[in-house]
């Protein structure tokens, strides 16, 4: 029978409702149903795109066997992160806080019954894997602390509410006094002077982080230091990568690597739009036309993948086809081969790397830009103008055919 997600308004809770898992809506009948029974919380935050949430529905919230566990021993909360981004940034911000990592989707919250999480993590497999412990091992722990270790967990969570009350921002007062310069420096530690964006992997493209730059860049000028070449080369490095969808424009969510070469393929409105801003910001200041073409690719995705039929827009595109994360996306090197010509074939497999070694699971390529059309021009001795339209001929042909 399906549970009560049956009825939910968000398409990703209704996902969840032929679990066998007991799941409840976040609101007060959950928590006070917590107090009654006097057993925790919890709570499991994710989105309908999203490629780790749906495997670990598949291995646990789908099982019966963990459905057991979690039904006797926690009130299960399933929450759309789309549908209630304030609860998903609390809790991510009390994940930072507990782990001392950042978070992520799916996101799994331990919490008492006033609200207050105790311990938190992101995805975990059904049993212990890749240093992570599994949910059958996981879950009777976490409920023996409860019972065993109330003082410490109380303790532990006063500390952590008052420890997020300090972070909030106090959005009433003024800007401190050397901020702009203060998070400018911070930015510059944390760039990637290689590959461009900030920290490692995962690398997600941190709109907000270039906006603010190119800001700096607009109040200042050559006096802002690196703030514009921080943006070019991220900009430059993201359209390149393929984090971006080199045939039909737009961009996945993250990449897992370092060089934004191999994504989560999911693709989110709220990402995308940010990042036309940017790309058409970079356009006007620069002149550059490299980035209005990414602008104006990012616009035809959303209107010929993303408008629905009555003008609104959806929100995401998921990772998953036919039940395996890009496979709508990757390619075998033969099937590019035998939808092109041979002039095109010459470009667009040195352009995309097909000529060198697979670089997605089961021997595919997901394309990504490995040779700038400039060189390869100069390799076959053809104008650049020609060498671009092959290439604008081949991705209308590969697009088809995808």
């Amino acid at each position: 029978m399906p549970n009560r997600l049956a009825a939910a308004s968000s398409p990703y809770l209704r996902q969840h409702a032929d679990n066998p898992v007991d799941w409840h809506e976040w609101g007060p009948e959950a928590l006070e149903l917590a107090r009654a029974t006097d057993r925790p919380v919890l709570l499991s935050i994710g989105y309908s795109a999203c490629h780790w949430c749906h495997v670990m529905a598949h291995e646990s919230f789908e099982d019966d066997e963990v459905a057991r566990a979690m039904n006797a021993l926690f009130v299960n909360v399933k929450v759309d992160r789309e549908e209630r981004p304030d609860l998903d940034r609390i809790y991510q911000t009390a994940h930072a806080l507990l782990t001392r990592r950042p978070g992520g989707w799916p996101l799994t919250v331990f919490v008492a019954p006033d609200g207050t999480p105790f311990f938190a993590g992101t995805y975990f497999p059904r049993h212990g894997a890749h240093g992570r412990p599994g949910m059958l091992e996981l879950l009777p722990r976490v409920a023996a602390a409860w019972r065993e270790q109330r003082d410490a967990i109380v303790g532990q969570s006063g500390e952590l509410a008052e420890a997020m009350r300090s972070i909030e921002p106090d959005g009433h007062g003024p800007v401190p006094a050397g901020a702009a310069e203060a998070a400018l420096a911070g930015l510059e530690r944390a760039f990637d002077t290689e590959h461009g964006g900030f920290g490692t992997a995962p690398k997600f493209p941190h709109p907000a982080e270039l906006a603010f730059l190119m800001d700096v860049h607009a109040r200042v000028g050559d006096g802002a230091g690196n703030a514009l070449a921080m943006v070019r080369r991220t900009l430059d490095a993201m359209a390149d990568g393929g984090i971006h969808d080199q045939l039909a424009g737009g961009f996945c969510r993250y990449s897992v690597d370092a060089r934004w070469s191999i994504p989560h393929f999911e693709k989110m409105l709220y990402d995308n739009g940010p990042l036309l801003a940017l790309y058409a910001d970079l356009a006007r200041v620069t002149g550059e036309a490299r980035y209005a073409d990414v602008a104006r690719g990012i616009v035809g995705w959303m209107d010929t993948e993303m408008r629905a039929t009555d003008g609104a827009y959806y929100a995401s595109i998921d990772a998953d086809s036919e039940g395996e994360e890009g496979r709508y996306y990757v390619w075998a090197r033969d099937d590019v081969r035998a939808a092109l010509d041979d002039g095109e074939w010459a470009i667009a497999s040195r352009h995309y790397g097909l000529d060198g070694p697979p670089n997605f699971e089961g021997s595919a390529w997901h394309l990504r830009v490995v040779a700038p059309l400039a060189d390869i021009a100069a390799r076959l001795g053809i104008a650049l103008d020609q060498a671009r339209a092959t290439l604008d001929r081949a991705r209308a042909k590969l697009l088809a055919v995808r």
